[in-house]
Formats: structure tokens, sequence, C-alpha cells
């Protein structure tokens, strides 16, 4: 899309609007941060991954979405959690491992889920949400709404086999699903243009599934380019791919150093492609927005987090007899 038509669809968000986004960002970059900080002091332990950097994905993504619509992703999923309307209280219960956590503090960091809210994890298997969220998309199909699932996976699950299967039953089946491939550049520490033939938003072509890469990093450029894909699957009932071509400021991981770039490579993102500073911009720059309000809002992001944290840690171990539960019986 042309930066005309980006400008044009700018106006369709009313600054109190774009306010609400920004106050989203800011809950998705202060969590992941937090985290990190948590995961250092030994207050969260296993595998944890975090979102840093990615927000405008998510912002973009759900900014388009209607109520009904399902979300999946894979192991990278603390943001998406909140994003669906689960509470941060919730969410870093979760991570610290207590009863009061989204998953009864039985999931951990990978495995997080709120299906009262059209969110469906939070999985650990490399591709494996993608022939889940193509189901699910079976599922509007077989009910004859009009909603969509949202297929999240990343750059280091493209190669999966199970993903082109995946579409080629949602081809054949002319199913709602958006597939959104989070390309952050580098999966566990393997940049994607070394393991990755072609580009990842054509790899449909093969099933007759059309697609697009957009700037991941520009919350505007990922709501609109959402817009158009949702509209496209319902009229046309059939799927559609999302490239968004976005970075990840941590490791794949907080046990990955992340030594296979340079710290200049990650500075040059955060100075002139950061989606935080974006949108502050936008709001400062272009609809007047004083910077002591977003501070404020920062502020009261920053409380709540802080409160959060006080309730997950005081919050009581799952107790034993949870063991034998939400398991498949013999």
């Amino acid at each position: 899309m042309n930066a005309q038509n980006i400008e044009q669809f700018k106006s369709e968000y009313s600054t109190e609007q774009l306010i609400e986004v920004y106050r989203q960002m800011l809950r998705f970059r202060r969590m992941s941060e937090k985290t990190a900080q948590m995961y250092q002091q030994g207050l969260i332990g296993g595998f944890c991954h975090l979102y840093t950097g990615q927000e405008a994905v998510l912002a973009g993504t759900f900014a388009e979405c209607e109520k009904g619509d399902d979300h999946i992703t894979s192991y990278r999923c603390h943001a998406h959690a909140l994003a669906c309307g689960v509470d941060e209280k919730e969410v870093l219960a979760e991570l610290t491992g207590r009863a009061t956590g989204i998953s009864k503090g039985k999931g951990g960091s990978m495995h997080m889920f709120a299906p009262d809210k059209g969110y469906w994890g939070g999985h650990g298997i490399v591709g494996a949400q993608v022939p889940l969220g193509t189901g699910m998309a079976f599922y509007h199909k077989y009910m004859g709404n009009q909603n969509i699932c949202v297929t999240s996976y990343g750059d280091g699950a493209a190669n999966q086999g199970q993903i082109f299967e995946a579409m080629n039953m949602a081809s054949l089946w002319g199913l709602p699903v958006l597939y959104v491939v989070e390309n952050n550049v580098y999966g566990m520490g393997t940049a994607a243009k070394r393991v990755c033939a072609g580009e990842l938003h054509q790899r449909g072509a093969a099933f007759g599934i059309e697609g697009e890469k957009v700037d991941g990093q520009d919350f505007f450029t990922v709501a609109e380019a959402v817009k158009r894909a949702r509209k496209y699957i319902l009229e046309n009932k059939r799927p559609y791919i999302i490239e968004m071509d976005t970075y990840r400021y941590r490791g794949h991981s907080m046990s990955d150093p992340a030594k296979y770039r340079s710290k200049e490579e990650v500075q040059a993102v955060k100075e002139n492609r950061d989606p935080l500073i974006r949108i502050y911009d936008c709001l400062v720059d272009e609809r007047g927005v004083k910077e002591s309000e977003l501070k404020e809002i920062d502020n009261i992001v920053k409380a709540n987090l802080k409160e959060s944290v006080d309730f997950a840690v005081n919050s009581p171990l799952p107790d034993a007899a949870e063991l034998m539960t939400d398991i498949m019986p013999k």
C-alpha cells in the first residue's frame, strides 16, 4: 500500500483510539521487560520467549479483528494473552507457576490459554498451532458465521511440513483462516534467509493462496493489511497469508545471548523502526497529544504491572491434586 493510502487509512482512527493502541503496546512492552527482570531474579523458570520489539504486529492485528474471531500462536505468547483480554495478574501468575495463573500454573511461559476469550494458545511444538488454527477455521465455516481464525507462526516454523498440509486443506475447503507469519529475522540463532528459500508470504502459491509482506513495525500498515485480508477471506471464502517484517530485540529465549548478530544491528532497528516510537511520534506530532499525557499512561501501566507482580508472587502454588487434572484419561 502506498504512503498516500496509509495516510488516508490513519484518518479512520480517532485520537482516542490511537491512545488506546499506544496503551496496549506499552502493556506488551512493559510486560516483556518485567518478565525478563523476574526471570533473572529466579522467579520464573523453564523456557521463556519475549515479544519485545514486535508489538505493532499484535496491536495492528487485533485492531481490525472482530468479536468471535479466534487466535492461536506459538510459544512467544505472553503478549497475545494480554491482547485477547487476559489480565496481567493471570499472565504473571502463570509465568511464576501459581494456581491463580491463566493455566492454573501448569502451563508456564509457553502454554497460556483463554478459550472464553477466543485465545487457544500458546504451543511449544514448533508449527503445531497451524493445523489446529486451520481446524478452528473449519469450525467457523461449518457454523456459517462471519469469523476467522488468526493463526500465527514465525519464520523458524515456516519450513515445517504440517504447515503445508494445513494450507492445502485450507485452500481445498475454502477455510476462513488468516496465516500471520511473524518474520523476526532469526529462528533461534539462524537467520531466516539462510534456511528459507523464497518469500514466506508466497509459500501458499502452490495451493492457490494469496499473500503479501508488510512492515510489521508499523501499526497502521499492519492494521490496514489485516482489515483488507479479513474482508477478502470472508467475501471470497479463501485463506490468506500476511508476512510481518518484524524484529525481536531480545534473544530467541532468555537463555539465548544472541551473539549471532551485532549490537549495532539491534540498535539500528530500535532507533529507526521501533513500533512504540512510531505511534508515540504520530500522537505527539500529528494529533497534538502532550508528551506528559503519554508519560502518565506509561506510569499507570507500570503501576498496574507492579500490582500484578505482587499478586503473582504472593499467590499459592498449585495443589498436588492438580497433577491429575486436565489430562486425557486412559
